[in-house]
């Protein structure tokens, strides 16, 4: 049995160091992920004025209320979407002139359904170059609040932000969504700000997030569900066996539940109080899934799926076509150049059973890509990557990590 230990989760910690940068005090997070995209949010929030001070287990931030430090700041947010969607909203609830840009690659994904609902708020911001998308720069003089309508069937993230807006604006807000993706995501923002003192309601589609601020406190970062899910896919794929400690019953990571389509496929699975174990049987099955609120897990489990005995069908994912990369077409391409027989739709992928052979996986620089075809190269030697050091953005140590499982449930 292999024990693995995962670094804390991206999607907590963005959310945590947002919070505690709103928050009334001082807020300890407790083992945050530190990788590529969460030293950039931390190192935003630094040029706008807060402090964060970093230890090896630990972040502390110093809350500002009321908003930035400084009146005038220029922020790079790097590949991080969240970074790149959650700091300028942050920085509409204090006052000052604040400019965002992101690298090629998020300049390339979408902003436009957030952006229309900040300046339906009363937001000053403007994109300097393409109408929704980087760089664009804020001129805060605070949010009153209100009620404002979202599209956000690209990506949960424009309602996550808009949430944690919430008690920071004058009045509060009611936020009545049209389109919702990635729901489990939502939840844990939802979660996450009751820890640190504000209760959401809900009235069907709308949510209603009352003002007066958030409280300090000390938050534990659970381990990534996302990353998780290679190794548990490398015990479903190799007959070993793999425990992540940490994810559990109480998880507040909807991405757990990739081992309940393990599960349907053969694996044997448990999840306990604090940890979660999979047992590899020798055989997967064949299976249709719908990943609309698990869909960074789709590339995890077509990476697998030419070993199992039937087609493996994915439905209900068009919004991974607007992450790193067209993820979709990506693990198309990918399987095709490992030999393998796949079809792809608007918003599906089908994968047909074969043996792949050795390739170079073409990555986009996508770190999931990277990740997923690694649990690939477990069953099929001659696997390599054109961009292995995208892994950073989340999992620095991840090849280090995987080749350790390898040796303990392969040898």
């Amino acid at each position: 049995m292999a024990l693995v230990d995962i670094p804390g989760s991206k999607s907590i910690t963005a959310r945590a160091l947002f919070l505690a940068a709103a928050a009334d005090g001082v807020t300890t997070l407790q083992r945050p992920l530190r990788s590529d995209d969460t030293e950039g949010f931390a190192e935003g929030l630094a040029r706008l004025g807060y402090r964060v001070g970093r230890t090896p287990d630990s972040w502390q931030v110093d809350g500002r209320p009321q908003g930035p430090a400084v009146t005038e700041a220029d922020v790079y947010c790097r590949d991080g979407a969240t970074t790149a969607r959650f700091l300028p909203t942050l920085a509409a609830a204090g006052h000052g002139t604040f400019r965002f840009d992101a690298s090629p690659q998020m300049r390339r994904r979408p902003l436009l359904p957030l952006t229309r609902a900040l300046r339906d708020l009363g937001v000053d911001l403007r994109h300097e170059e393409a109408e929704g998308h980087h760089p664009l720069t804020v001129a805060a003089h605070g949010v009153e609040g209100g009620e404002v309508v979202l599209d956000a069937g690209q990506s949960s993230q424009y309602l996550t932000a808009l949430l944690l807006l919430g008690p920071l604006t004058r009045t509060g807000l009611r936020i009545t969504v049209t389109d919702l993706v990635s729901v489990p995501y939502v939840e844990i923002t939802i979660a996450m700000m009751r820890s640190f003192g504000v209760e959401v309601g809900r009235e069907g589609s709308t949510y209603v997030v009352p003002p007066g601020g958030y409280r300090a406190t000390t938050y534990p970062i659970e381990p990534d569900a996302s990353t998780s899910s290679y190794f548990f896919a490398a015990a479903a794929l190799t007959g070993g066996e793999v425990t992540v400690a940490g994810l559990g019953e109480g998880a507040l990571q909807g991405d757990l539940g990739f081992v309940e389509v393990l599960r349907r496929m053969g694996a044997r699975v448990e999840i306990g109080a604090d940890r979660t174990t999979v047992r590899g049987t020798g055989e997967l099955h064949g299976a249709t899934v719908n990943m609309r609120d698990i869909s960074d897990t789709m590339p995890t489990l077509a990476a697998i799926a030419p070993f199992a005995s039937g087609p493996v069908r994915i439905e209900d994912v068009a919004n991974t076509r607007v992450k790193e990369c067209d993820r979709l077409d990506a693990c198309a391409e990918n399987l095709r150049r490992l030999g393998v027989d796949v079809a792809t739709g608007e918003d599906w992928i089908e994968i047909r059973p074969g043996v792949p052979s050795g390739a170079e996986i073409k990555t986009y620089g996508d770190h999931r890509i990277v990740m997923s075809f690694a649990v690939t190269g477990l069953r099929t030697p001659g696997i390599s990557f054109d961009d292995p050091g995208c892994v950073r953005k989340t999992f620095p140590g991840f090849h280090e990590a995987f080749a350790r499982l390898k040796e303990e449930i392969v040898g």
